[in-house]
């Protein structure tokens, strides 16, 4: 018996890295997949390849469980459409999506195209939207022809990036932090019908992460890989499972055994002038309260190992 005996899943983006680790573990847990991957580049380039998802696939069933392929782009409005509706025709039913599509185009911001702008908000921003607007079309509809309630469950994948910044991905931070807001915004739209949106910001080893930082915490031959993609499926299974029902608008960092539940954005410090407006020359003069208990102006410093999909 798995924790996910019974229901139906999408994971986007799983053809490779962390989505074919969360195909694969939620498919040990007992879920039916539908293996998102159109088979692009890490930066979205190239012609589609079906090999990735329909490897996945092959690995699910050999193992005894339910998948079927889907080559789509995500951030495709229509194409995310049928992608819901595939899950439903398929397998009668969808209870869980795991949004984890993503490319990258780094570049500096002085030096980015439109272009490099664009892919990567639509197929990480537009990509994870589309595939969740369709969802919860689908659980309303149902919540509304039944007792009112029913099962479902959005993770999405965002990014420690999103919140601390990455010199080189304004683009992608822009995106993961973005992504946030849907998370948080989408759980109080659905929380009534029973829907449960978290995000999870992973630390993991996929052809993303070792692409752009330099000197990304490697692995020894024969030790544990604390950076192994397979170590953050857990977390996505835990989120999409009935005992994580009660919680929704969260967001997880994770890897291998660590598990941080975050609050990206939060009040720090309060000054209060007593008077109906600051200005300038009080704030310059009371400026360093804000930053007392070690707390320095400026840009903080980053997490040493962030990534993501």
């Amino acid at each position: 018996m798995g924790s996910l005996d019974g229901l139906v899943a999408i994971v986007t983006g799983a053809g490779r890295g962390l989505g074919r680790a969360h195909a694969l573990y939620l498919a040990q847990e007992g879920a039916s997949v539908v293996v998102n991957d159109p088979g692009v580049g890490g930066d979205g380039s190239g012609g589609s390849d079906a090999a990735p998802a329909e490897d996945v696939v092959a690995e699910i069933k050999a193992a005894g469980g339910n998948a079927v392929a889907n080559l789509d782009s995500c951030a495709d409005w229509s194409a995310a459409e049928r992608l819901v509706r595939q899950a439903v025709d398929t397998f009668g039913k969808l209870d869980i999506l795991v949004n984890n599509a993503g490319i990258l185009r780094d570049r500096m911001s002085f030096k980015m195209s439109e272009n490099e702008w664009d892919a990567v908000i639509n197929v990480h921003l537009k990509g994870h939207f589309a595939p969740s607007r369709f969802a919860a079309e689908y659980w309303r509809g149902k919540a509304k022809s039944g007792d009112g309630t029913v099962y479902g469950r959005i993770i999405n994948t965002s990014s420690e990036s999103g919140y601390f910044g990455m010199a080189g991905q304004v683009n992608y931070a822009t995106a993961k932090a973005g992504i946030v807001g849907m998370t948080m915004t989408m759980a109080r739209e659905l929380e009534k019908i029973g829907v449960t949106v978290n995000a999870i910001a992973p630390r993991a080893r996929t052809r993303m992460t070792t692409s752009t930082f330099t000197g990304y915490p490697g692995v020894q031959e024969g030790t544990f890989d604390n950076r192994a993609p397979e170590t953050i499926s857990p977390v996505v299974a835990w989120l999409a499972s009935p005992q994580a029902g009660h919680i929704s608008a969260k967001v997880f960092a994770c890897y291998a055994g660590e598990l941080d539940l975050q609050t990206p954005i939060e009040l720090e410090v309060n000054i209060s002038t007593g008077e109906r407006a600051w200005t300038v020359e009080v704030l310059s003069a009371r400026s360093e309260e804000l930053f007392k208990n070690g707390r320095t102006p400026g840009v903080a410093p980053m997490r040493s190992g962030i990534g993501g999909n």
